[in-house]
């Protein structure tokens, strides 16, 4: 940005000041118009004030959090489709178009009621104090009586890594109790697990995802996890954040059904839950870190009741492309979600909307201007793909959608190149690597970082599961390899600061803004560093695109296989 600060020193107070500033800055009441053409040339560096104007619009007050489905959803797709064609994209929806539909149900509990049974007594959880959940079923109320809660440890069935929590137990109607995250997070040097699963980077069967899955594979009526900041990655305001929403896509007939309840529960009603079913929590954390852990009935019940506000609605994926010269039916793809959290509760200053600046619309800013410096350059020889996914935030859904309806075949995606949340922070030295070994994309990253002067760092808080936690991972589920940029996993080199500012910075953004009011654009925001990450994924991407490479999954990569099962489609 022409305007920006120089020297900016992040702390958990320029934070807050900056999002106080956001709070009182004026919001345009409509889309702002379409920034400047792009300049005659691809080497041009990638423009902070462009990025700056577009999450300015995207963040503001007139496009109500980005919620799916409304006003603001209608708002979101008209400008990315007028910031796409501004930039000299053409369309690459369904049909001709610029989107794809994704059918979607909307779910939020109204007033739940929830409760413990154990030794004839009953003890009433608070929600969401003590308990938080939600449900992605079809349905217009959901009702628990007195289910068996059983502890299920990590809750994994892994047969590569000779692991089965379950032991063939029988879950149907039952809730599921879950640890956090995999069997060796918390495993000590010496301990049989230790390295099992990734110690400290969680596995995809850390995630909460999986747990649920599983759970609703296995039969349950309701799957919980017991809360650990350290553990989820996340507080628990980020737990309770959606007030009881959910969404999901509509599932085909004949489809899985998820479980009816699904949630978490606070650590110290847990901790207490089991003390009175006379088991302790610390003994049993360290008793599920054995292969040889067994499900545990709990002699406890759950019942709760609900009325679900369920609405069937149309969201929208937004879909641009520049099609290759010489290798079209080939692609490389890039990706960015445009939903946030919409409206919700007001915070202390009264802000009710929860805006999504860094998450994501600073993400889709530089995917913008990645692809107006492509179309100010010679065409790329293979097609690339701009996605603009819906419903990242409620579970990856948009991008789900498309994995399961593809308009580019996934076995002829070269890679898919993905900017969730980037930092606003300044320049930095260096560019955090998410999931460092799946895939040779770790060499394209390394080598396009060097030729900008900065290095690789790994990412700082692998037990936060980012790898999975955003939309190219349903991509890489279905063997395309994939690079994410995500500011949330680890602290950058900052150029004015260093390693401890950019530590104040992440800190101070994942504790009080992340998913919150305060994630709101700022014109004390200097765009250098998020400018830097557009310049490196803009050139992995035209690297990409200009040969005839197949980026390998690693050998150890759980995303080989199914690549390998459509070689001959890259033949």
């Amino acid at each position: 940005m022409s305007k920006l600060r120089t020297t900016f020193l992040v702390s958990a107070a320029a934070l807050l000041g900056a999002c106080q500033t956001a709070a009182v800055s004026p919001a345009p009441s409509a889309p702002a118009p379409a920034p400047a053409p792009a300049p005659a040339s691809d080497d041009r560096p990638a423009s902070q004030q462009r990025m700056s104007d577009i999450t300015r619009t995207l963040a503001s007050d007139a496009f109500e959090g980005r919620s799916m489905g409304g006003v603001g959803e209608e708002r979101t797709i008209a400008y990315l489709i007028e910031q796409f064609r501004a930039a000299g994209l053409e369309p690459g929806g369904e049909n001709g178009g610029w989107t794809q539909t994704v059918p979607l149900i909307r779910t939020k509990l109204q007033q739940p009621t929830l409760s413990l049974r154990q030794s004839g007594s009953s003890t009433p959880l608070r929600f969401p104090q003590d308990i938080y959940v939600s449900t992605v079923r079809d349905t217009p109320s959901a009702a628990i009586v007195n289910a068996p809660v059983v502890f299920v440890g990590y809750g994994t069935k892994a047969p590569e890594r000779g692991w089965d929590d379950f032991k063939g137990v029988d879950l149907k109607g039952k809730v599921a109790l879950f640890l956090v995250n995999d069997p060796d997070f918390e495993a000590a040097a010496g301990e049989p697990v230790a390295g099992k699963f990734g110690g400290k980077t969680m596995t995809y069967y850390g995630r909460w995802t999986y747990k649920f899955d599983e759970a609703a594979r296995r039969g349950a009526v309701a799957a919980l996890i017991i809360h650990e900041t350290e553990g989820a990655g996340y507080g628990w305001n980020v737990v309770e954040s959606a007030g009881g929403e959910n969404f999901n896509i509509v599932l085909p007939p004949g489809a899985q059904q998820p479980v009816l309840l699904q949630g978490w529960m606070q650590r110290p009603v847990a901790e207490a839950m089991l003390k009175r079913a006379g088991y302790d929590y610390a003994t049993l954390k360290t008793q599920s870190r054995k292969a040889s852990f067994r499900p545990i009935d709990l002699k406890t019940t759950l019942s709760a009741t609900a009325k679900v506000d369920l609405a069937h609605l149309t969201s929208h994926n937004v879909l641009a492309k520049l099609t290759g010269s010489r290798f079209p039916a080939e692609t490389v793809s890039y990706g960015g979600h445009w939903d946030a959290y919409g409206i919700g509760a007001p915070d202390a200053q009264g802000r009710t909307i929860r805006p999504g600046a860094a998450d994501d619309a600073l993400g889709l800013a530089a995917m913008i201007e990645i692809g107006r410096k492509f179309t100010a350059g010679p065409r790329p020889q293979r097609t690339l793909v701009f996605a603009a996914w819906t419903g990242e935030e409620r579970g990856l859904l948009g991008s789900e959608y498309y994995a399961q309806h593809p308009l580019y075949p996934a076995a002829t995606m070269a890679a898919n190149l993905t900017l969730d949340t980037l930092q606003w922070a300044g320049a930095t030295r260096d560019t955090v690597l998410v999931g460092k070994g799946q895939s040779e994309l770790d060499r394209y990253l390394e080598e396009g970082a060097r030729a900008q002067g900065r290095s690789v760092t790994e990412e700082g808080h692998p037990e936060r599961g980012l790898f999975y936690r955003a939309d190219h991972f349903t991509l890489a589920k279905r063997g395309v390899p994939v690079l994410l940029t995500m500011a949330l996993a680890g602290a950058y080199d900052l150029q004015e600061g260093g390693r401890a500012a950019g530590e104040r910075w992440l800190d101070a953004y994942t504790a009080q803004c992340y998913h919150q009011t305060c994630d709101a654009w700022s014109p004390t925001w200097n765009l250098a560093g998020a400018a830097q990450e557009a310049e490196l994924y803009y050139d992995i991407g035209k690297r990409l695109a200009n040969s005839r490479s197949w980026p390998q999954w690693s050998p150890s990569s759980e995303f080989r296989k199914v690549r390998e099962e459509s070689a001959t489609a890259r033949r």
